[in-house]
């Protein structure tokens, strides 16, 4: 299962329910940190491309390699083909560790915008209204309305993620709104299971 959803959509919590529920969670971001470590290919293959002022003390300088791809579509572009081909073997070799009668949860912020809905047997997409999206990132991040909006439109459009979703959770209530759909939700993944 491929779970996301725009950024502050509430991703997290509804990985951590499902995990203690039991669920394998394979989490994208923790990926794309663990395959830059110290000593990986991923590693080196950044210092190749971006140059050793980008690394610090043997890893990476993340902000110095922020201020870099973030001003440079392409330079962009040439991170995402290190990093992304890298997190999807690892999370692949997670997986098939996990087992065949194992729940596995992938969260990936950017599922559609790397085109991968199709990978998936089901795609849950968290969902949340524009306004509390925005609420809440201006308060989780410290950022302003506009910085927030920012950041929400470098995403895929909410549209764009709905179109993709076999089930959307609505996260834009209390946790006491959301129980019940992870319930549906939990319910659901049980009835899929092999065997």
């Amino acid at each position: 299962m491929g779970l996301t959803g725009g950024i502050a959509s509430g991703k997290s919590t509804v990985a951590d329910d499902l995990a203690a529920r039991g669920a394998v969670v394979i989490d994208a971001d923790v990926l794309a940190r663990e395959v830059v470590e110290p000593g990986t290919d991923g590693l080196a293959a950044i210092e190749a491309r971006f140059g050793p002022e980008v690394i610090v003390d043997g890893a990476l300088d993340r902000p110095a390699l922020g201020r870099v791809v973030f001003a440079d579509p392409q330079a962009r572009r040439d991170l995402e083909a290190i990093i992304h081909p890298a997190v999807r073997r690892r999370a692949a070799e997670l997986t098939a560790e996990a087992g065949s009668d194992a729940v596995v949860v992938q969260v990936i912020p950017l599922l559609v915008e790397t085109g991968q809905q199709d990978a998936f047997d089901l795609v849950v997409v968290v969902d949340v209204d524009p306004d509390s999206q925005r609420e809440r990132l201006q308060q989780r991040n410290g950022f302003s309305a506009d910085e927030a909006l920012a950041r929400i439109a470098a995403q895929a459009s909410r549209a764009d993620r709905l179109a993709a979703a076999d089930v959307v959770i609505d996260n834009s209530g209390s946790p006491a709104e959301l129980g019940p759909q992870l319930d549906r939700l939990w319910s659901m993944l049980q009835e899929r299971r092999p065997g």
